[in-house]
Parts: C-alpha cells; sequence; structure tokens
C-alpha cells in the first residue's frame, strides 16, 4: 500500500509538473508574431506623457521569447526596445532594454493570459530600482505592455508606460 501510495503521488505530481512548461511555451508561442500599435510613455512621474507609436518582432522558441522593436515619440524621437524573457516552470525570468538603453532584470510569473514581472532597473528610476511590468495578451490579436512605477512623494501607483499592440 506505501508503494502504491507514494507512485500516485508521485504519477500526480508528474502530471501537474510537466504541462506547466508546455503551457508556458504555448502561451510564449502565442505572444510571437509582428506587433504595432500606440500608447503613452511618462519618463518621469510628474511630467506629460509622451505618445508613441511602436512595433515589435517577437519570436517564440519552447519556453523562451524573444521581443525586439522600436517606438517613436514627438516624430523624431526613436528609441530601440526589448526583452528576452525564459519560463522556468510558471516563473519567468529575463533583460528588459528600455529607452535608456539599459539592461534591466525582469523576474515574475503568469496569471492567465498576463505575465506579471518585477522589473529591477539597472540606476534608479523615480528614486527608486524597481516597478512592476505586465505583458498581457489579449485576445488573438492583441498584446498589452504596461509599466507601474510607485511615486515615492504621495505612495500612489503611477502608471508610467501603457503600449497596446495588435498583430
Amino acid at each position: 500500500m506505501k508503494i502504491s501510495l507514494i507512485g500516485a503521488v508521485g504519477l500526480t505530481l508528474m502530471l501537474f509538473l510537466k504541462p506547466a512548461s508546455a503551457d508556458e511555451a504555448g502561451f510564449l508561442k502565442s505572444i510571437g508574431g509582428k506587433w504595432s500599435g500606440n500608447g503613452s510613455v511618462t519618463t518621469k512621474i510628474g511630467s506629460r506623457p509622451l505618445n508613441v507609436t511602436c512595433r515589435f518582432d517577437s519570436k517564440a522558441r519552447g519556453p523562451s521569447l524573444v521581443m525586439e522593436g522600436q517606438c517613436r515619440g514627438l516624430v523624431v524621437v526613436r528609441r530601440a526596445v526589448s526583452a528576452d524573457i525564459r519560463a522556468n516552470g510558471t516563473k519567468y525570468s529575463g533583460t528588459y532594454i528600455g529607452p535608456s538603453g539599459r539592461p534591466s532584470r525582469l523576474s515574475g510569473s503568469r496569471t492567465a493570459n498576463s505575465i506579471n514581472f518585477i522589473v529591477h532597473w539597472s540606476r534608479e528610476i523615480n528614486g527608486d530600482r524597481t516597478a512592476q511590468m505586465t505583458l498581457e495578451r489579449i485576445g488573438a490579436k492583441g498584446l498589452r505592455l504596461k509599466t507601474v512605477d510607485k511615486d515615492l512623494k504621495s505612495g500612489r501607483l503611477i502608471v508610467t508606460s501603457d503600449i497596446r499592440l495588435t498583430r
């Protein structure tokens, strides 16, 4: 009886653990492709948001996703933006390179159609080195990239970027 119980528990764990990796690879594959859209970016809390137009090309390979793109604002300001993320079970990690050109670390997990990251900036941004970033798939043809940072003066959470993309 002991051996059967241990075997049953082991089999149950295998059934629950293996699909998580497959699910993550499938989810990342659904984000692959060419995306374009627009949104707003606030470079400093308290300043006026800048309207941007962005294009991304995403490539999924198994448990990893590479997004490379460019966002443009004020017609003449153009910045490369990229992310390289990897799923390990249900946990995600990676690197984000934003408009500053400096790499920042990402760590997080997925809930439903969103990967929720903590961004660990390479330098102080808005008075600290962390923010929240969400990569949300919206239906079959939509993707939303959103960053939220804490205003250290008021304690409120402020959306510092919100970009909506479609295929």
